[in-house]
């Protein structure tokens, strides 16, 4: 049986619409009878639905019997390295306001699997029984701020620094732990208010911090998304630095022998591991996937374009603020500009068309293979249906943009018409 309500990266929607209190307070009450009726550690991002959703997951908990344990505000990372016998984050990552929804993490920081989502999807409608408890705590930031700090800080005196928080779960605290590394800092995104988390700010729109690293003559830039999970960064002339530049630089700088990235990956991310003997495996679009293959293959650095990276030592899960710092340390005071240079990176053109329910027919993506076998290495072609939002995803790649844009009308409308 499929997944009604988990999606790529757990529950998630427009609040009132797909996802209510209701939902939320059964989610909490399955998920905690799935996981043993123990210890529930919950934190949240900015938005003002937040606080409500909380304490409606709180109240599932507490009628499963267990015990929750609400931390408030708290990036996504910090709640996969604080989890008790369940780790869970109120946030819609990247998406607008609007939107929330519900991550889950096992006791190990480890994203849950379909199989288990699953599962907990077959609890929802499950009685309440009661005899559960709550408690609050308020020292988890600290806690996970001198953790990152420690393990992916290095000195950073004398560097300039944009840092964007997207309004979100990491307002005023990477700005702090940038400045007790010995950074110059100018915050952005950096004043909250429930309505503007991932607004004209943050990795889902780096407009804000490009023109302010240049107006200020910064260094580089960073940026996170709402939750905190993702970080693209911005040269010093402004120009956007992507996940698959910034996993490259890090593979080297880290001299790791395998690394693990998606299907949406840079081509020329591909050629540069190639001629540095690095391994690469491939998944699905979803950091889980990349930390699923990851664990398996017992590697420590993977990611994805959108911003999502990953380093397993020290820590469990793909962490902004650590991404940042050890992209910081990696440049040995060598401008962003240079150090990313060192990946060809290929002309992209990617399409969003309304899913309107449906998914790509295996016609189409037979079509899709024929077309891929015909490029063979010079360009490719990916269709896939978005695990957020109800779009079917087109993305084309190739050597030059005017190819790439070809491909990318061509395929696009075989979808729409298929789509109707």
């Amino acid at each position: 049986m499929g997944r009604r309500y988990f999606g790529t990266d757990g529950v998630r929607g427009i609040v009132g619409d797909v996802l209510t209190a209701d939902l939320v307070e059964r989610l909490g009450r399955a998920a905690t009878m799935w996981s043993g009726r123990g210890r529930v550690f919950v934190g949240r991002d900015t938005r003002g639905s937040g606080p409500e959703l909380e304490e409606a997951f709180a109240a599932g908990v507490v009628s499963a019997g267990g015990s929750a344990v609400l931390a408030g505000v708290l990036p996504t990372p910090a709640v996969a390295l604080l989890a008790l016998d369940l780790g869970v984050v109120i946030s819609a990552s990247h998406n607008p306001p609007e939107f929330n929804g519900v991550k889950l993490f096992d006791r190990d920081g480890q994203k849950l699997s379909d199989d288990a989502e699953e599962q907990i999807e077959a609890l929802l409608d499950a009685p309440p029984s009661g005899g559960g408890e709550l408690d609050r705590v308020g020292v988890a930031t600290d806690s996970y701020l001198e953790h990152v700090v420690e393990r992916f800080g290095s000195d950073l005196t004398g560097l300039r620094l944009g840092v964007d928080c997207a309004n979100g779960s990491y307002s005023g605290l990477a700005p702090k732990a940038f400045e007790e590394l010995g950074a110059e800092v100018v915050a952005i995104g950096d004043e909250p208010d429930g309505t503007n988390i991932n607004l004209g700010c943050g990795a889902t729109d780096l407009g804000a911090l490009q023109k302010i690293v240049v107006e200020e003559g910064l260094d580089l830039g960073v940026a996170f998304d709402g939750d905190g999970d993702r970080m693209l960064a911005v040269d010093g002339q402004g120009n956007a630095v992507d996940g698959d530049q910034i996993v490259a630089i890090l593979a080297l700088h880290l001299g790791v022998d395998l690394v693990a990235v998606t299907t949406m990956t840079n081509l020329g991310f591909h050629r540069l591991m190639a001629d540095q003997g690095i391994r690469v495996l491939t998944t699905d679009v979803g950091d889980r996937y990349v930390l699923e293959a990851l664990r398996r293959e017992s590697g420590l650095l993977g990611g994805e374009q959108s911003g999502h990276v990953i380093y397993l030592r020290d820590h469990v899960t793909g962490d902004g603020l650590a991404s940042a710092l050890l992209l910081c340390r990696a440049l040995e005071g060598r401008p962003l500009a240079e150090a990313a240079a060192v990946m060809p990176k290929y002309p992209q053109v990617k399409e969003n068309v309304p899913a309107r329910g449906r998914k790509p027919s295996d016609e189409l993506l037979r079509e899709v293979e024929q077309v891929n076998a015909e490029l063979a290495d010079r360009a490719r072609v990916l269709v896939r249906r978005s695990g957020t939002e109800s779009v079917i995803r087109v993305l084309a790649e190739a050597e030059t943009l005017a190819e790439a844009e070809e491909l990318s009308a061509r395929i696009g409308a075989l979808v729409r018409r298929e789509l109707g």
